[in-house]
């Protein structure tokens, strides 16, 4: 990649919200990026760029806010309406369209965590995925039945989800040992460093506007609940997971670190990338009405996961995978949720779970790439990996459309680094 900072991702037709800070934005705040320019949403509103919108409905507050959820929870035809300004200023005349106390360079931002975030799903929409870790964990290719029902998924902790390229620590836990094949030696409970971490391709949807509690939504609506999308690396020990998997589900092998990407793409940039899904074969008597989707789309969005090893950090690409590849959509997962009469709250993530697709290029895990570790893939300074090690690095990137499209999400980067004694 000729620019590490992605600024092809960013272009005029993009305009993204996140948070950041530097020397002239002193405290976190909401900003937005073209190419690889910072540009600070409260300067341009003191300086009048959105005087065609009320104080009602875009206060000062919501771009000054160290997070993005007062912002989040305006009305979309707000958001449209400063992304609009922006696109149209830049057009006129590039950056000179900017005051210089608007602006500054990448290098020179810090950018935060973009939501404050009271709850997290983590949900399993990728049928090859659920397929190839059955087939690995259990020795049982068979998706669970409720699979084809509703999408299935679980509550994770969303005090570790950390924004990229921050550091994550190798957990320690409790895990079977793993005899060698043929010998007679038992399997015991070790309790330890993980032996067996792992990264897992996510697209995370983020809730904007709110539902209360006992309001019911339909996947065909679902889209105005979501204010964007970010790149989601939800980080997994496999040997933790595995033991502590019967019967309740994932805990602390999911729960040491998740990172996200800094910039929220929405979904006003996405819409000229919408991709049609394949029509699944739900359950034999059908889905319930609120999961029905008569538009049956998602966006077309591809994740690429490359390790980066060695002192040079060499990268190797890893897997490539298509969002729209999912039996289940964000939209229809957004509707499941509320379907017992849970709350949607501004600034909640929602994330898709694994995305792969049929060949190994395309998987998103190495539980998959590496068949449980057992058929290591190489890398590009000369080593192998079944899973990762301390030092290694893993890099989302993801784009709608093509490449070059000029929608994108940069990257989501995090190191793995030695745990820490007990």
């Amino acid at each position: 990649m000729s620019d590490p900072n992605y600024a092809h991702h960013f272009s005029e037709r993009n305009i993204p919200f996140g948070i950041g800070s530097s020397a002239q934005f002193t405290s976190p705040q909401a900003v937005t990026r073209i190419q690889n320019t910072v540009i600070s949403l409260s300067a341009l509103h003191r300086h009048g760029f959105f005087k065609q919108i009320s104080e009602t409905e875009l206060p000062e507050a919501a771009l000054t806010s160290t997070t993005l959820n007062q912002f989040a929870a305006l009305p979309k035809s707000t958001h449209r309406v400063v992304q609009q300004t922006i696109r149209d200023a830049y057009t006129a005349k590039a950056f000179d369209a900017f005051p210089d106390e608007a602006k500054e360079e990448l290098g020179s931002v810090t950018l935060h965590l973009p939501v404050q975030i009271g709850d997290f799903t983590d949900f399993s929409c990728s049928l090859e995925h659920v397929k190839n870790a059955g087939r690995i964990v259990v020795n049982n290719a068979n998706p669970p039945p409720a699979f084809f029902q509703l999408p299935v998924g679980y509550q994770g902790r969303c005090g570790s989800i950390l924004v990229s390229g921050t550091e994550i620590e190798r957990p320690i836990g409790q895990f079977r040992s793993r005899p060698a094949p043929g010998s007679n030696e038992p399997v015991k409970i070790l309790c330890g460093p993980s032996r067996a971490v792992d990264y897992e391709v996510e697209l995370a949807a983020i809730v904007g506007k709110p539902l209360p509690m006992r309001k019911r939504l339909d996947a065909k609506d679902a889209e105005e609940h979501i204010f964007g999308y970010a790149l989601f690396n939800d980080w997994s020990a496999r040997d933790i997971q595995g033991l502590e998997m019967v019967p309740l589900g994932p805990l602390n092998g999911k729960s040491f670190g998740t990172s996200i990407s800094p910039w929220i793409v929405t979904l006003d940039a996405l819409h000229p990338h919408k991709a049609s899904v394949p029509q699944p074969a739900h359950a034999p008597n059908g889905i319930p009405s609120y999961l029905q989707d008569p538009d049956n789309s998602s966006h077309d969005i591809t994740i690429r996961v490359e390790v980066l090893a060695g002192k040079e950090k060499q990268a190797t690409v890893t897997g490539t995978t298509k969002v729209q590849s999912m039996y289940w959509t964000p939209k229809q997962m957004l509707a499941h949720l509320a379907s017992s009469g849970s709350a949607l709250r501004t600034g909640d993530i929602a994330a898709t779970g694994t995305v792969s697709g049929e060949t190994r290029e395309t998987l998103g895990s190495l539980l998959e790439a590496t068949n449980g570790g057992t058929d290591p893939v190489k890398l590009s300074d000369g080593t192998e990996r079944g899973y990762l090690q301390d030092g290694d690095s893993v890099r989302l990137v993801g784009w709608a459309g093509g490449e070059d499209s000029g929608v994108g999400f940069g990257e989501c980067i995090g190191e793995l680094v030695a745990a820490q004694p007990l």
